[in-house]
């Protein structure tokens, strides 16, 4: 049974049971020395070490040289007349050698250790004189002086690369004052929830907005890393809130530090982080937002340390050390994790020249290509150390989705030249709708999941992303079935609209059946909630762009006030636990998606086609907005990274 803990909690993902330091706690003050006892230790171990060393020098007496380790020393031959053998060359100095130079060597080296020694016993005695508030400072300037050390190597320049040619960055207005009047709606809310954060949760890295304070959760680790200002950035940006931009730059710039002991995960710190980063940095050419970037990556690389080279779901971001989520099926990696890279690593390896990023992500696709998949689906869980599938379980939802996105938008954003991601695509594609896709008895066409041989008819609120997917990659389709992809994209948008429109609070639950006589509504408790997910609103969009069908931006307008009376509070805006209620209880989580995808693409909804256009842009699945790598407008044709 699924429990709340283990649904998703962000853009396609399911994040685990809160496994972290807390349920593990450490007994560190217990058995606490003083820290003058633990120096006087240090230094006794090094006087005996310097003692032994004296002790048991080699003695001339007994041996002929001072071995070095070195069994000949070879010279350039200049003179044999010393006494030295003609070897090609070179003089062979050996046992004939004068011993009294063995013995000045020996007694320098005892001169040396005695000196050492009588230094480390003043040093010692120094430092006993001092008060334990004066050694502590001391430790903690020595601490300092490290980070400082490690954040100078961490700050070096990257390589000037030329941007790509970016248009449709700030523009976007409608004519028509009704739409205008929605777009500034959806602009004021997103003023709402970032002003609250910043009032109420400012570094966290989300708010409680009932409580008026910081949230995280696991994902995220034990640290504060601001993920709500991230992951925010380019909504700010491309709605002109300029000034809430340079106020979250600026803490970015003095606050955003990776060198922490802290456990993330590597698939939500690469969409949210990454992807926020990066899209902050081509949308307004700040460099901190770069750099900030690649810091970070090189974080995440050590998480790529396995025996098949898939990644594992959590890094610790200082001891580099990783591990899998412990219900993922016998220590698997998840298919939506480690197939949702690509896009923000052929990026870092673009803007690095560093083809360390490129080469990882690809590695993962080379070694998804050798195997075998049942009937053409790819299975959720993957062992990183067997490199064989486990469960056989196969989702367009929670676990799976973001990996097939990722395959279209690999070719989308190459400018359509990896056709390998797009053959990949349309394969994956073909099986999810022959094993996957159906028709429910009141017409409605959703997407189940495979499980074990069995399709169970439930549909997810992450699954209703899939109709922007068909939509987004119908042109390219082959064998001319580009409307075909376009109606399965409406159909699907038509599905998941009905999921909200049977609710009492006219917003979408978590997941929803099509058994018996029950369509597109939700049967269990623990899937009547509504965290203010963005699927259903960017196949809206997507729909949207491709048809201007006005029925999408009514859809998407319909779900903008129902957000705003049922989920806003004075702090921000809340998830609620059970849309079918008249009186639902909030959640009291604002989450960092919010801001990144909800509020996005209803602001996309309600803007003109020319505001980040779909042929110069490609969303990665947080929503932040990437350009496309067009091989004329940019070096990456030379790039051997890329090449």
């Amino acid at each position: 049974m699924t429990t709340p803990a283990l649904l998703p909690l962000s853009g396609r993902r399911l994040p685990p049971l809160n496994l972290g330091a807390s349920a593990f706690p450490h007994h560190r003050a217990t058995l606490r020395l003083s820290e003058k006892f633990i120096l006087l230790l240090i230094l006794s171990a090094f006087i005996t070490l310097c003692f032994g060393a004296f002790f048991f020098l080699p003695d001339s007496s007994k041996h002929k040289r001072f071995d070095l380790g070195l069994e000949d020393v070879l010279i350039p031959h200049v003179d044999t007349s010393k006494g030295g053998k003609n070897l090609g060359g070179f003089l062979i100095h050996g046992q004939g050698h004068d011993e009294h130079r063995h013995r000045e060597e020996e007694e320098r080296l005892r001169n040396k250790i005695r000196a050492d020694h009588e230094k480390a016993l003043e040093e010692a005695k120094e430092k006993l004189k001092k008060s334990r508030d004066e050694i502590q400072a001391e430790i903690q300037t020595e601490k300092n002086k490290v980070v400082q050390e490690l954040k100078r190597k961490d700050s070096k320049p990257l390589p000037p690369v030329p941007l790509p040619n970016l248009i449709g960055i700030n523009s976007g207005e409608p004519a028509d004052p009704d739409i205008r009047e929605k777009r500034n709606k959806v602009k004021e809310m997103m003023k709402h929830a970032w002003d609250n954060y910043r009032q109420y949760g400012w570094g966290h890295n989300e708010l409680k907005p009932i409580a008026r304070k910081g949230h995280s959760t696991n994902i995220f680790g034990n640290s504060q890393m601001g993920a709500t200002i991230v992951d925010a950035l380019d909504t700010l940006y491309i709605m002109g809130l300029h000034d809430e931009f340079r106020e979250g730059q600026e803490w970015i710039d003095k606050n955003l530090d990776f060198s922490v002991n802290s456990e993330v995960s590597v698939f939500e710190v690469n969409i949210r982080f990454i992807g926020g980063l990066l899209a902050a940095y081509y949308l307004s050419g700040q460099e901190v937002f770069k750099i900030k970037a690649v810091q970070l990556a090189g974080k995440l690389l050590p998480a790529f340390n396995t025996p098949t080279g898939i990644p594992w779901a959590m890094v610790n971001l200082k001891s580099g050390v990783g591990r899998n989520w412990g219900w993922a099926s016998a220590g698997s990696s998840i298919l939506a994790e480690f197939g949702t890279l690509h896009m923000e690593f052929v990026h870092l390896s673009y803007l690095t020249g560093d083809p360390v990023y490129y080469n990882k992500v690809m590695h993962i696709r080379k070694l998804l290509q050798k195997m075998d998949r049942p009937n053409g689906l790819y299975p959720n869980y993957l062992n990183p150390r067997t490199g064989r599938w486990g469960q056989h379980h196969t989702s367009v939802g929670g676990l799976g989705d973001s990996f097939y996105e990722y395959l279209l938008k690999a070719w989308l954003m190459s400018d359509k030249m990896d056709t390998e991601a797009r053959k990949m695509y349309d394969d994956a594609i073909e099986a999810i709708e022959k094993h996957l896709i159906r028709k429910s008895n009141g017409g409605l066409t959703f997407i189940g999941e495979w499980k074990n041989g069995h399709l169970e008819r439930k549909m997810g609120h992450l699954t209703c992303f899939a109709g922007g997917m068909f939509a987004l990659g119908a042109d390219g389709s082959r064998g001319d079935k580009a409307g075909h992809y376009l109606q399965l994209g409406a159909e699907i948008a038509h599905t998941c609209h009905e999921s909200y429109d049977r609710t009492t609070l006219k917003l979408g639950p978590e997941a929803f059946k099509f058994d018996g006589g029950v369509e597109a509504v939700a049967v269990r408790q623990n899937e009547k909630y509504y965290i203010l997910r963005p699927e259903v609103i960017e196949t809206y969009w997507y729909m949207w762009r491709f048809t201007h069908d006005p029925k999408y931006r009514q859809w998407g307008w319909e779900a903008t006030q129902a957000i705003d009376k049922y989920c806003r509070v004075s702090g921000g805006f809340s998830g609620v636990k059970d849309v079918y209620s008249s009186s639902p209880t909030y959640d009291d989580v604002q989450q960092s998606f919010f801001l990144a995808e909800t509020l996005k693409y209803l602001y996309l909804l309600f803007s003109n086609d020319d505001l980040l256009p779909l042929d110069n842009w490609v969303f990665n699945t947080e929503a932040h907005p990437l350009p496309v790598l067009h091989l004329a407008n940019t070096t990456l044709s030379g790039n051997p990274a890329y090449r």
